[in-house]
C-alpha cells in the first residue's frame, strides 16, 4: 500500500456518514477527500452544515470541519477528485439506485450502506467474513454498466450482521428453520434520544421493511453466483420481528434454530469462538482479531456492556441452551453503526483493495 486512496463520502452529515469519518480520519489505507451531502448543505463548511447533529464521541476532526460540503449529486466533479466513495444517503429508493449507478458509470467504484441496489442480482451483498467470493460478481455488473473502473458494492442491512455470521459458522449442520426476534437501536434510524425523545420509557414493535430485509437478505448473501447473477439461497427458512428499543447503539437478536443435523452445544461454541473469515486471514485494518466470541455469563451478552467488542466490528454471543420447540435458541449482538454500517463497508473496501477491485 505505497499510496492511500482518495475517498468522498456521500451522505457525510447523516449518522452513518459521521461513522464514515470517525473511522476514515487516521485510516491506514484511505483518505477522506471529499465530503457531499444534499443541496441545502452544499456550500457550507462541514461545521455549518452538520450544526448541532455531530452525534459521535469524538470531535469533528478540525480539517474536516472546515471542509466545503460538495452537492451530491455533482458527479462530475466528485469522479474527478476521488478515488471511490461511500454513500449513506437519505433519498428515495429509486433516487439512490439512479444516483449510484451514475457514480459507478463515471468510472467511481460505489460502495453503498443503501439498501436500494440489494437485490440487484449483480452487485455483491457482503460480509466479509461470510461471503467474500461474491465480489468477483463485479466483472459481471462492469460488463452491463460499461465501466471499467466503476462498480456498485453493497453492505447488507445493519440487523442482519448480529446472527448471520453466527449461523453461517454453524452451516456444515445445515440451519434449516430460524425464528428471529432483533430489538435494534435508535441509531438505527439515525436518531439520539435528543432528537427522538418519544423513544425514552418506549418500545415500537415495527420497524418498516425491517422483516422483510431480515427474512431476504440473509438468502442472497448465501447465495451462488451462476450464469452471472448471484442466485439467493432457498433455505434456511427465516422468520422475523423487528422491534425498535430505547438504547442508543447495538441491535440484539434472539434467534430460535432448526438444524438438519443437530450439533452439540460444545462443538457450536467452539466453532463460533475459532470462527475466522477471510479479513481476518489477511489481516484487514478493521478486521476484529476473534469475530465471534461466546460470553459464559448469563446475563450476556448486554447491549450497553458488549457492543463495542474489537472496536464495535466483533459479535458476541450468548445463552445457548435446547429448546422445547426448536434445537436451540441463543442471543447474539453487534454494533449497528460500526459493523452493521460504515465499520461494515469500510471492511468491504478493505477486501476489495487486496483483491485488486480499488485501486
Amino acid at each position: 500500500m505505497n499510496h492511500k486512496l482518495k475517498v468522498g463520502i456521500i451522505g457525510a452529515t447523516g449518522m452513518v456518514g459521521q461513522r464514515f469519518i470517525t473511522l476514515l480520519h487516521n485510516h491506514q489505507w484511505f483518505e477522506i477527500e471529499l465530503l457531499a451531502a444534499s443541496q441545502r448543505s452544499a456550500g457550507k463548511t462541514y461545521n455549518e452544515a452538520i450544526g448541532n447533529r455531530w452525534a459521535q464521541a469524538i470531535k469533528i476532526p478540525e480539517y474536516l470541519g472546515a471542509k466545503i460540503v460538495i452537492d451530491a449529486a455533482d458527479v462530475d466533479y466528485i469522479a474527478e477528485k476521488v478515488d471511490f466513495v461511500f454513500c449513506a444517503v437519505d433519498m428515495d429508493k429509486n433516487a439512490i439506485k439512479e444516483l449510484e449507478e451514475k457514480y459507478a458509470k463515471a468510472e467511481i467504484p460505489v460502495i453503498s450502506n443503501n439498501s436500494a441496489n440489494r437485490e440487484t442480482t449483480d452487485v455483491p451483498m457482503v460480509i466479509p467474513e461470510v461471503n467474500p467470493e461474491h465480489i468477483h460478481i463485479i466483472k459481471e455488473q462492469r460488463k452491463r454498466l460499461g465501466t471499467t473502473k466503476g462498480f456498485i458494492a453493497v453492505k447488507p442491512n445493519c440487523s442482519i450482521q448480529s446472527y448471520v455470521p453466527v449461523i453461517n459458522a454453524l452451516k456444515e449442520f445445515g440451519p434449516k428453520e430460524i425464528s428471529i426476534c432483533t430489538y435494534q437501536a435508535i441509531s438505527g434510524a439515525g436518531k439520539t434520544f435528543d432528537t427522538w425523545p418519544e423513544m425514552i420509557d418506549n418500545i415500537i414493535p415495527y420497524i418498516g421493511g425491517e422483516e422483510e430485509k431480515s427474512e431476504n437478505e440473509p438468502l442472497k448473501i448465501w447465495g451462488k453466483i451462476i450464469d452471472g447473477q448471484i442466485i439467493n439461497a432457498s433455505k434456511p427458512v427465516i422468520s422475523a420481528q423487528c422491534i425498535r428499543v430505547p438504547v442508543l447503539d447495538g441491535h440484539l437478536a434472539a434467534v430460535y434454530i432448526n438444524f438438519d443435523k443437530k450439533p452439540s452445544k460444545e462443538e457450536m461454541i467452539k466453532i463460533w469462538n475459532e470462527y475466522l473469515g477471510r479479513p481476518q486471514e489477511l489481516k484487514l485494518p478493521l478486521a476484529p482479531k476473534q469475530f465471534i466470541k461466546y460470553m459464559e455469563d448469563e446475563n450476556r451478552p448486554q447491549t450497553r456492556l458488549d457492543r463495542d467488542y474489537e472496536r464495535g466490528m466483533g459479535i458476541t454471543v450468548g445463552r445457548l441452551c435446547e429448546d422445547k420447540q426448536h434445537d436451540y435458541k441463543f442471543v447474539c449482538l453487534s454494533h449497528n453503526t460500526l459493523r452493521g454500517a460504515a465499520g461494515g463497508a469500510v471492511l468491504i473496501a478493505e477486501l476489495l483493495k487486496v483483491e485488486g477491485y480499488l485501486c
